[in-house]
């Protein structure tokens, strides 16, 4: 007999002593006389579902009844069947009396009509629903019946109950019993507490009292009515009143309706096995069904099926309710690709079914799935990780940027896949406002140098690009330090032309970090030597560029002549937003559709805006993903030029 703790209260059922869980609020239904609470783990404040039972003195026949439930619950373990977490019984005062309650603490649920209600299904959406969960409370059903010799007894809407995933669970274990077929002659009761059962969830056999006929019955002959009862309460949106209405068909689905009948058989030997309602009713053939089936079986599938099922995913998933992609797809989703069964397309679907959450939700229930794919030896998940970044990079604090995620995407710069490296130099964009000086400066820039002199051209322009759009990023001495260098000896002088304008414009877009003698002597020099490169495009951007810094030495000098010394001692333009924006529009405007006579008219439009952008507020530097898809184009375009066979 199952050991129960006894404890002394001082109050309430939430004032038990030593009891590790808080008792909350009741819901308005549960199985039985049991009050089914909402609760939380005085640990971690975790939720769960408080089940109480009280009686006036320790032999209330309720109470041996419930005794054997939680004995019962406790012992069969099945995913379909309600999680215990605890138990015990106590003694508490009520008036001058006391009275003798157990509780059973288990994984949180709530009662299926009270689930129902809120989630307020219709039509198709509503049918799909209920043949998953039936299919669920069937396998348990079998399990119980077909594998354990058990028989529940009083299968019904009040027994199940609805997981926080919106599994359904079956639960109130009260009448549960062995199956006695060895004694078929017995008159004597199989389930010592049927008298739980309400009539008219009884089938006949139970109505009277023939056990002789019961112990020569199948073991699921019971459950298999209780399975009828569920489903007449599921489908007529009401509680059976009496036995005589399960007649009623007019709502039960076309396609449900013999299987239906079948379980309410008045020959019990004849009552459908509910493992064979499983296997072969049409009813369970539905999208909501054979999906949720294939992804709890993803291990098992070849990478040709995954790759198709997640193909389809995303147009399912919108015929689907909402509410159950969210809370039972999107973890079976998020769990498959965290240990590696799920391919890359469904990371896809996983960011797109975190879209549909709000910003806090996804930050619980979908970034720490992404934290930890950033580590995946997958090639096609980490670049699946790159491409999307922008839809959850924000959302990274900048903790768990700067130690979990930079040191994995990192490896991407020394990738020997082109697109790889490319995609990691996109991903900078979002990352690089999260990094640390100390890893901005000791990592990142260390890899960037090498990536300035990378085989692949376009990798050494956007590298340049890169370097441009996060200065701001950096503190006084890393600029000094780096970007001169990097814009005039490397950049500069490239061998690609877009390498070159690139240079020049990062050149232009950092120019409030210069002091004036680096820009008479440094950038002003390399720059001029470029307005006579055989290049066009280069050689209008070394004009653009070096108008704009004479603008910026110019000025320097009208202050000087003022005897502004303060201002004088610093370049003399500050970087504006509109400053910020010239390396987006360079990088535009040279591939307008790769016409040298566009690129003059656009660049000259823009070098006068460059000179009036030192006093203006316009809007802030562009993405850096179009900044490189447009460099990316440019590249391919001077490479075919060069040789019309790529």
């Amino acid at each position: 007999m199952f050991k129960f703790l006894k404890e002394v209260v001082a109050g309430s059922g939430s004032g038990l002593k030593d009891f590790p869980y808080s008792i909350g609020e009741p819901y308005a239904s549960a199985w039985g006389s049991w009050t089914h609470h909402r609760g939380t783990s005085k640990d971690d404040g975790s939720p769960v579902s408080i089940f109480s039972l009280s009686g006036s003195n320790p032999q209330d026949r309720h109470l041996v009844a419930g005794r054997n439930g939680v004995k019962r619950l406790r012992t069969v373990r099945h995913p379909n069947i309600l999680s215990f977490l605890h138990s015990t019984e106590a003694e508490v005062p009520d008036g001058p009396a006391m009275k003798h309650t157990i509780y059973i603490v288990t994984e949180p649920v709530m009662p299926l009509s009270e689930k129902l209600k809120e989630l307020n299904l219709g039509g198709t959406q509503r049918d799909e629903y209920f043949a998953w969960g039936l299919h669920q409370i069937s396998k348990a059903v079998s399990f119980l019946n077909n594998d354990c010799k058990l028989v529940h007894g009083n299968v019904c809407l009040a027994s199940v109950v609805v997981t926080q995933t919106l599994d359904w669970k079956l639960h109130a274990f009260d009448v549960l019993s062995e199956f006695d077929a060895n004694n078929e002659a017995s008159g004597s009761p199989m389930l010592q507490f049927e008298w739980l059962v309400g009539t008219q969830y009884k089938p006949l056999e139970l109505t009277k009292s023939d056990w002789a006929s019961i112990r020569k019955s199948p073991p699921w002959a019971i459950d298999s009515w209780g399975l009828g009862c569920l489903i007449f309460e599921l489908f007529s949106g009401a509680k059976l009143a009496r036995t005589e209405y399960l007649r009623n068909t007019a709502s039960i689905p076309k396609s449900l309706l013999p299987d239906y009948q079948r379980l309410l058989n008045s020959t019990p030997s004849r009552r459908l096995n509910p493992s064979k309602l499983i296997d072969n009713s049409e009813f369970f053939q539905n999208k909501l069904v054979e999906t949720i089936q294939f992804m709890e079986v993803l291990n098992l599938k070849d990478s040709v099926e995954k790759d198709s099922f997640f193909r389809k995913l995303p147009n399912i998933a919108e015929q689907l309710p909402r509410e159950i992609v969210l809370k039972k797809l999107l973890p079976v989703l998020a769990s498959s690709l965290e240990f590696g069964s799920a391919a890359a397309p469904a990371l896809t679907v996983l960011l797109k079914m975190g879209s549909w959450l709000p910003a806090d939700q996804f930050s619980i229930k979908v970034l720490p799935t992404i934290v930890k794919l950033f580590a995946s030896n997958d090639r096609a998940i980490r670049a699946c990780l790159l491409q999307h970044i922008d839809q959850f990079g924000e959302s990274l604090s900048a903790q768990t940027v700067d130690e979990q995620v930079f040191p994995h995407v990192a490896t991407g710069f020394s990738d020997t896949t082109v697109s790889i490296r490319e995609l990691t130099l996109k991903s900078m964009l979002v990352l690089a406002p999260k990094l640390s000086q100390r890893t901005i400066s000791g990592s990142l820039l260390k890899y960037l140098s090498k990536l300035q002199v990378d085989e692949d051209p376009g990798i050494r322009t956007n590298t340049t690009i890169l370097l441009g759009n996060i200065a701001n990023y950096m503190n006084d001495g890393t600029r000094k330090r780096v970007l001169i260098n990097a814009f005039t000896v490397r950049a500069l002088r490239d061998t690609f032309p877009p390498a070159r304008a690139a240079g020049i414009m990062a050149l232009s877009v950092t120019s409030s970090y210069y002091e004036m003698t680096e820009i008479a002597t440094r950038v002003l020099p390399n720059i001029v030597v470029l307005t006579f490169d055989p290049d066009s495009d280069v050689r209008t951007k070394a004009f653009q560029a070096t108008d704009q810094f004479l603008q910026i030495a110019k000025q320097h000098h009208e202050k000087l002549t003022t005897g502004d010394t303060m201002v004088a001692e610093s370049t003399g333009v500050q970087l504006k937003p509109g400053n910020a924006g010239l390396l987006g529009w360079a990088m535009s405007s040279i591939t307008q559709k790769g016409k040298p006579s566009d690129h003059g008219s656009i660049s000259t439009t823009n070098a006068s805006n460059s000179q009036v952008s030192a006093t203006s507020a316009a809007t802030p530097a562009c993405r850096l993903d179009l900044l490189l898809a447009d460099c990316y184009n440019l590249t391919v375009c001077k490479l075919r030029q060069k040789d019309p066979r790529l």
